[in-house]
């Protein structure tokens, strides 16, 4: 894992605490979307560095995301109250973004399942304020279904179709905002979807994560393929974050898929990130201990560590033969870059990409989060010349 530095940086907003300096880092990653603003981050770090001698730091982190999205929702309602339905929708957006933020650490219970539904009462709100077009859909999924978002390219007729899964701590909505959006500008549909053990499933229908994770990349592809804005033969799957385990595996076992791409690669086997999400200073994670365990449905922290050997691309990886993109950044302090270039010298496929981005250029934290777009630009072309 890339070091820590001594001193506050952009990056780092808490030297010495890698939870609470990835966690914001997430968040600063949406400024460029309109979906959070540096001012405000700034006031809640403030507030965060005044408090951080607290003993109870989990709770200091919920307590002043939360004040914020409370203040900015609150601007929202007044808002739309008024009639301005675009500014409504701005304050919105960016609350849901604060609240999702503010919910991270906590423990499963009610308490976490108050703050989410805050967040997605404004997400929900900024979505049909500002993207009216966008359709709210439901993937059928094993007798019940998967929420998501349908986002249609520019164009006419059949276009190719992006189907994307979120990682483990980012939502549908987020994933809209930093790369459907931009997607459909190239002509690209996207489903940004909440699979198994995301967002939205997790917490409001109780559906747990699971290793085979075609179990839902299968019944997607089917629904995005009955529409008539899409090509059927022009379907990729791309997973952000732990989606860098969920997309290869897909493709390894639905060939229908026409490319993959790992929006930064996922440690080859979970088994070893679980692992080192317990140390005995949990500042020193990136992740909440009891997050697998809760992700996948485990009764306990040491069922959900022997649950995580089944996640694993051994074995599966191979199996990929379709064209594949994974980005990864050089500075990633959640998965080494040694896992990137292990997933992409065992994939069986003829065409792969594999592109590291630098310090020196930007994109090198965590899945691009210090300069998204370009990731997103670069995801957005490959897509277009191989698939």
């Amino acid at each position: 894992m890339v070091a820590m530095p001594s001193e506050a940086n952009w990056q780092v907003t808490f030297p010495g605490n890698l939870r609470w300096s990835n966690a914001t880092q997430i968040v600063k990653g949406m400024v460029a979307y309109g979906a959070a603003a540096m001012a405000e981050i700034d006031q809640i770090t403030r507030r965060l560095k005044a408090r951080s001698s607290e003993l109870e730091l989990d709770k200091v982190w919920m307590e002043e995301w939360s004040r914020e999205a409370d203040r900015v929702a609150k601007i929202g309602d007044e808002a739309d109250a008024a009639g301005n339905t675009i500014t409504a929708g701005n304050q919105y957006m960016r609350a849901g973004n604060y609240y999702y933020s503010a919910e991270r650490f906590m423990p499963p219970g009610e308490d976490k399942l108050a703050i989410y539904a805050k967040a997605l009462r404004c997400y929900q709100g900024a979505m049909a304020r500002l993207h009216p077009d966008i359709e709210r859909v439901e993937v059928p999924y094993e007798g019940t279904s998967l929420p998501a978002w349908f986002v249609k390219g520019r164009g006419l007729g059949k276009r190719p179709t992006v189907v994307l899964f979120d990682g483990m701590d980012n939502a549908k909505e987020m994933s809209v905002i930093f790369a459907g959006l931009d997607f459909a500008k190239r002509g690209i549909n996207t489903l940004a979807i909440d699979g198994p053990g995301q967002s939205e499933p997790l917490r409001l229908r109780n559906i747990p994560s699971r290793h085979d994770y075609e179990a839902a990349g299968i019944p997607a592809y089917n629904y995005v393929a009955s529409r008539p804005e899409v090509d059927p033969k022009r379907v990729a799957v791309m997973g952000y974050s732990f989606g860098g385990y969920h997309a290869p595996r897909i493709c390894a076992f639905d060939k229908r898929y026409a490319a993959c791409v790992c929006f930064g690669a996922m440690h080859w086997n979970v088994y070893d990130f679980v692992k080192g999400h317990a140390p005995t200073d949990p500042r020193q994670t990136s992740g909440s201990t009891f997050q697998f365990r809760w992700v996948v449905g485990a009764p306990d922290n040491a069922t959900g560590l022997e649950w995580a050997k089944k996640f694993t691309l051994e074995g599966v990886a191979d199996k990929v033969t379709c064209p594949i993109l994974i980005l990864h950044g050089e500075n990633d302090r959640v998965v080494p870059i040694e896992h990137a270039h292990k997933l992409y010298e065992s994939v069986g496929s003829q065409n792969k990409t594999l592109r590291i981005f630098t310090e020196a250029e930007g994109g090198a934290e965590h899945c691009q989060v210090d300069n998204r777009q370009l990731g997103v630009d670069f995801i957005g072309d490959w897509l277009l010349k191989n698939m």
